[in-house]
């Protein structure tokens, strides 16, 4: 199963409707949990979502609406008696912070750190890249590698079946058949999170052919100049963001509390997206992950 569970959408303060950051990105057998912000254990309890679930937790930066929820999940994880290793990714700068917080869980747990300190692969298929926010920020994008759809036509016609597929698919070819003859290319899905940051080269690597890219749409284009002095985006530049990248779906999230009715957001963003589908999450959103694009 590939889904993003939204656990929470607030930026800075929470509010009536809206609690700090926090998602869940369900990806085959790994389970990711983004910038959970204050809150997050109370909001995967309402999502349904299982401490045992989490397999790697992501900070995009220790500003606390995306970092203070760390000890509850990690005291929970602990208390339901999570086993297996959880990896936590972060900025080099924010050590202190991470340390302090990990410390507070006394979280009986096989954690463990990982901070980067520049862009680049942190784990198999997952990759950072640096943004432009008030202090040391990455955007995280995971990657599936691209394959090959089989044809069973194909398949049939060559004469090949049973345990003779398997081998194929491992070694390339079958006497005279190659798996190129008995299939076709298949891209790998990518996903992007592109959170608290202005306009900047890393915000549009992270998004590049994203199938579903989440950035952050804290103000209206009217409060551009909010915007910029905060070093965040504007929803009609995450709709241009996701524009330039061709993604697919846009979700838009890290709204400001100024605004009770994102409905205007989201059609700022739309008026600049091209083809992407763009959605305003709201808490205990799930969305799937679009369909396999084509070749």
């Amino acid at each position: 199963m590939r889904e993003l569970v939204v656990l929470g959408t607030a930026s800075q303060v929470p509010t009536r409707t809206r609690n700090h950051n926090g998602y869940l990105l369900r990806w085959d057998g790994e389970g990711l949990l983004l910038d959970p912000g204050e809150g997050t254990q109370r909001q995967m309890t309402h999502a349904g979502v299982a401490a045992s679930q989490v397999t790697r937790i992501c900070l995009t930066h220790v500003h606390g609406d995306h970092c203070f929820g760390l000890p509850g999940v990690l005291a929970r994880m602990a208390l339901d008696g999570v086993e297996h290793p959880v990896e936590l990714h972060y900025p080099a700068s924010g050590e202190e912070v991470v340390r302090a917080l990990v410390a507070v869980a006394h979280a009986a747990l096989d954690l463990r750190l990982r901070p980067h300190g520049e862009g680049g692969p942190v784990a198999p298929g997952l990759e950072v890249a640096p943004l432009a926010h008030r202090v040391e920020t990455y955007g995280y994008r995971l990657v599936e590698p691209d394959g090959r759809t089989l044809l069973p036509g194909r398949l049939a016609a060559a004469g090949i079946t049973g345990p003779a597929v398997g081998r194929l698919v491992r070694e390339g070819r079958l006497g005279a058949v190659g798996l190129e003859d008995v299939s076709v290319p298949r891209p790998g899905q990518r996903f992007a999170f592109v959170m608290d940051t202005a306009e900047c080269d890393g915000a549009a690597a992270l998004a590049d052919g994203a199938d579903l890219l989440v950035a952050e749409s804290t103000f209206a284009d009217a409060d551009a100049d909010l915007a910029d002095a905060y070093r965040h985006l504007t929803a009609g530049q995450a709709g241009a963001l996701a524009r330039a990248a061709g993604a697919g779906t846009l979700v838009l999230t890290h709204f400001s509390s100024r605004y009770p009715d994102v409905a205007p957001l989201a059609a700022q963003a739309a008026a600049r997206a091209g083809a992407a589908r763009v959605v305003a999450a709201a808490d205990l959103d799930r969305v799937a992950f679009p369909p396999r694009r084509r070749t």
